[in-house]
C-alpha cells in the first residue's frame, strides 16, 4: 500500500507535462494522398504539411513522384524552394537548360519563373516544396511524354 501511494505520488506532477492536444504536429515522413492525375503524368502523393494562414505567410508541402513521371510547366506568385530529401529527378526553367535535381539539393526558383520538375526515369524523388501565400499554382503548358524522355536522355548517367 506504501509503495502504491509512493508511485501515485510521484506521479501525479507528471500528468501536468503531457502534450496539449491543442498543438498541430504533422509529419513529413507520412507519404500523403495519391495527387489527382490532373498536371502531370505517372504517379505522385502530397502531404501539405503547413498552409499559408495568418501570420504564416507560406505553404510547405512534401511531393512524391514515382519514377517516370512528369510534373507539367507551372509557376508561382512567390519564390519557390525544393528540398531535395530522397531519390533524383529533373529541374527545368523555361529558357534554361535541365539539371538532374538529388538527395541533398536546395533549389531556389524566383517569382512567377515558368518550370517544371519531376523524377527521372529510374528513381521516385521526394522533395519539400517551400512556396508563399494564398495564390494556387499557374499551369501554363503540359510537358509532352516526348520532351520529358528528350530530358531523360540527355541527362542520362
Amino acid at each position: 500500500m506504501k509503495k502504491t501511494a509512493l508511485s501515485l505520488l510521484c506521479l501525479l506532477p507528471l500528468f501536468g507535462f503531457t502534450q496539449n492536444p491543442e498543438y498541430q504536429v504533422t509529419s513529413y515522413l507520412e507519404e500523403g494522398m495519391k495527387a489527382p492525375n490532373t498536371h502531370y503524368i505517372g504517379e505522385a502523393w502530397l502531404n501539405s504539411l503547413l498552409r499559408s494562414k495568418g501570420d504564416l505567410n507560406y505553404n510547405i508541402t512534401k511531393a512524391t513522384f514515382r519514377a517516370n513521371s512528369t510534373l507539367d510547366w507551372h509557376k508561382h506568385a512567390t519564390p519557390q524552394v525544393l528540398i531535395i530529401v530522397e531519390g533524383r529527378g529533373y529541374y527545368q526553367e523555361r529558357g534554361k537548360e535541365p539539371i538532374t535535381m538529388k538527395e541533398g539539393d536546395v533549389i531556389k526558383c524566383e517569382k512567377e519563373t515558368e518550370h517544371w520538375h519531376a523524377s527521372s526515369k529510374e528513381s521516385d524523388v521526394t522533395y519539400l516544396a517551400i512556396y508563399g501565400g494564398t495564390e494556387p499554382t499557374t499551369w501554363t503548358e503540359v510537358l509532352s511524354q516526348e520532351a520529358y524522355d528528350q530530358v531523360a536522355e540527355k541527362l542520362k548517367e
